[in-house]
């Protein structure tokens, strides 16, 4: 990607915590392809397949097995690693589980952010940290409306409310410890968090999460089972989330503090979809006489409506999304197919990386055109 991190990252230490989830596999793969040192901090694989073992990542990162809670381990990796940029992943990461397990969730979503940033400020390498929380930090009404970066965090559900939780202690490190007023002053660090839309890609295999849920079912030539059919929900390949992580990450090393602060990194308007919409093209895609069902049961609650206002990333940092959804859908779909092959996945999820670098590429001079039109 010479045209978006021109060579930024290669030789750059890099710790990514939940490296062994399934976006902090992608963001490894794609770490490493950009020629960065890379150490990971997680618990083992949560899921079996997971892309972590199918991709062989624990022969190609430095991987340290530890709990994001263990402040102790966690400053120690600091210590020894160094690293310059770190990219917070580590997380309880769905909605239902959140009920099942609330104090779990708000542990290891709070009281982890709080080791991770801790960790951070004690760490003399650090130039740049990016908190990754979610879409369903902002307090959600249910409304027909793009949330904005400045709007209220909160939550329904424990899983929401501690992201939005997550959201309010980077914000208080930032004006406590990481303050922009006092950049290559007092720190040298920037600090921002992360909110992106319903990641999709292969290699996704949690439960209770739509494509992993399809995937399944298709495999076993089952019917898929859906419980929200109307739900709208801002889908996006996890390459398109990413590529922004990694271009803030590259500006709040390279810029500084001007960069700090809170970020969106969602999808087109149109490619904000109902689940009934999305299934019914993956049953399309896969064949073989796939088909869905609606469980008509009475479940716990989760926001109906959700979409996310990205006019910062994009006017700021010159950040677009790429693949529109059908893309998304084709790339996701390929991916399982392959590995229902036995093909060697970690060539095919860094082939996609280089697919998706390459459309990038065009995209962004695209981009530039229409900047100039619209200066115009």
């Amino acid at each position: 990607m010479p045209r978006v991190f021109n060579n930024f990252y290669n030789g750059q230490r890099v710790l990514i915590t939940g490296h062994t989830g399934f976006k902090g596999s992608w963001l490894s793969v794609w770490l490493r392809e950009l020629g960065a040192d890379i150490t990971g901090y997680a618990l083992e694989p949560p899921t079996v397949p997971s892309l972590f073992e199918i991709c062989n990542l624990e022969d190609k990162v430095t991987s340290i097995v530890g709990n994001i809670r263990d402040y102790k381990v966690l400053r120690d990796v600091f210590e020894k690693f160094q690293p310059e940029i770190v990219f917070h992943m580590a997380a309880q990461s769905l909605v239902r589980p959140s009920y099942k397990e609330p104090v779990e969730t708000y542990q290891t979503n709070i009281m982890g952010t709080v080791n991770l940033l801790e960790a951070c400020r004690h760490t003399p390498s650090i130039r740049a940290v990016v908190n990754v929380t979610s879409d369903k930090c902002y307090e959600n009404h249910g409304y027909i409306y793009n949330y904005k970066e400045g709007d209220p965090v909160g939550g329904y559900d424990p899983y929401s409310s501690s992201k939005g939780c997550s959201e309010l202690v980077t914000n208080a490190y930032l004006r406590s410890f990481f303050n922009p007023s006092n950049y290559n002053k007092e720190h040298a660090v920037s600090l921002a968090s992360v909110r992106s839309g319903n990641v999709i890609g292969g290699g996704d295999w949690a439960e209770d999460r739509l494509i992993p849920d399809c995937i399944k079912a298709l495999m076993e030539n089952k019917p898929i089972v859906i419980r929200y059919p109307d739900a709208v929900r801002p889908w996006q390949h996890v390459l398109e989330s990413l590529s922004g992580y990694l271009l803030l990450a590259q500006h709040l090393y390279q810029d500084g503090a001007a960069f700090s602060g809170a970020w969106n990194f969602g999808p087109h308007d149109n490619d904000a979809r109902p689940v009934r919409w999305l299934v019914e093209h993956i049953t399309e895609m896969w064949g073989s006489n796939a088909f869905w069902t609606f469980d008509g049961n009475n479940y716990l609650h989760e926001a109906h409506y959700l979409k996310l206002d990205c006019s910062k990333a994009k006017s700021k940092i010159g950040w677009y999304p790429q693949w529109d959804l059908n893309t998304a859908l084709d790339k996701t779909i390929e991916w399982y197919k392959a590995y229902c092959r036995h093909e060697d996945m970690l060539k095919v999820t860094a082939g996609q990386i280089r697919s998706y670098e390459k459309v990038i590429e065009k995209g962004e001079t695209q981009n530039e055109v229409q900047i100039l039109q619209q200066g115009a």
